[in-house]
């Protein structure tokens, strides 16, 4: 690198050229993650991870950029919309015989998608720069990413544990950029905007948030449909009702979401019209209707047969129908135990006993 060169200049044509690449914020901080790191230990030593161990395994890594790319200096951190435009979230949560699924499932995988972008930020930088030390990151690493937003200046941490901006509100995916060059940071968002509002902590349907910015997982729809490989919680099944991957409650509900723009992406549009479907006829895909249906999806993380665990709770919290009554009866031999147990929970609740 240059000794010549303008490290002001640099980080102003890496935020314009982040922009150009599709992200609608872009933010650079240091590497001190210190405050961040203690609150991640109070909840890993509370346990509210679940079974996500790998929140633990990395120790220090994961608060520390440097230790896990060692010679990086700084990190840039960008965000990137994806709400696809009028998905009346409200009105199908109020639909209980239609699967909900998160909005940022609808469409294409975003890994792929910010991996893509990220690494072509690196090159236009590395055209100016020459040869520098990078690694970039999309939810795929020990990152507090989180943390990395709010100490870059894209937001602040909210009362449901989400990146908030007050023109952008929460619906929108991050990635970061881990960099060996010395460049200008930018002021940390430190103010909290949630003020006295509760309504995320309020509407949650299992009661999973301990406090503010507090979240024990183990009662999170979001970790009990995706991450969580075991028998749901019989005593939660009923709270999750028609949400069959993940939950946007509190997000739905958070005032800043006013302010948030649908993105004009193709990748973030619904597919396979899972914007509108009905849980009994998703529960009639074969494996191989749902890999097909799902390839380049988010949806692959959960796999074929927590899907179906979560569609048997779905159709054992909707209203007792033919159509759903004879789509569960239909898994009733299905080869999974798992599948099987949450089939007759679901018949049960329809007063379905043989």
């Amino acid at each position: 690198m240059s000794d010549s060169l303008d490290l002001h200049h640099l980080r102003d044509a890496i935020k314009a050229w982040g922009r150009e690449l599709g992200f609608q914020q872009v933010g650079i901080t240091d590497v001190d993650l210190g405050e961040h790191e203690a609150h991640l230990q109070r909840w890993l030593d509370a346990g509210y991870q679940g079974e996500m161990d790998y929140m633990a395994v990395h120790g220090t890594k994961r608060s520390r950029p440097a230790e896990l790319v060692p010679g990086t200096l700084r990190v840039v951190s960008l965000r990137m919309d994806y709400l696809p435009g009028d998905t009346r979230m409200a009105e199908q949560l109020a639909r209980p015989e239609t699967a909900y699924v998160s909005r940022y499932a609808l469409g294409r995988d975003y890994h792929k998608l910010i991996r893509k972008r990220l690494q072509q930020l690196a090159e236009r930088i590395q055209q100016v720069v020459g040869p520098f030390g990078f690694r970039a990151f999309v939810d795929s690493a020990p990152v507090l990413e989180k943390a990395v937003a709010q100490r870059a200046g894209l937001g602040w941490i909210g009362k449901n544990t989400l990146v908030l901006n007050r023109q952008a509100g929460s619906w929108f995916f991050l990635g970061e950029l881990f960099v060996d060059l010395p460049l200008p940071v930018d002021e940390p968002l430190t103010r909290d905007h949630c003020g006295r509002c509760t309504a995320c902590l309020d509407v949650c349907p299992t009661d999973a948030f301990v406090g503010d910015r507090v979240l024990d997982a183990r009662r999170c729809i979001s970790y009990l449909t995706i991450e969580y490989k075991g028998s749901i919680p019989e005593a939660l099944r009923s709270k999750i009702g028609n949400r069959v991957f993940g939950c946007d409650d509190c997000q739905i509900v958070c005032p800043w979401n006013r302010f948030a723009r649908p993105t004009d992406k193709s990748d973030f549009q619904p597919r396979h019209g899972l914007d509108n479907s009905e849980l009994a006829a998703l529960f009639r895909w074969t494996e191989d209707e749902f890999l097909g249906r799902t390839e380049g999806s988010p949806l692959r993380r959960a796999g074929y047969e927590r899907w179906l665990r979560n569609l048997a709770v779905g159709l054992g919290n909707a209203p007792s129908t033919i159509s759903v009554i004879e789509a569960l009866r239909a898994r009733r031999q299905d080869p999974s135990a798992l599948v099987r147990e949450h089939v007759e929970w679901a018949l049960a609740r329809h007063g379905v006993a043989d």
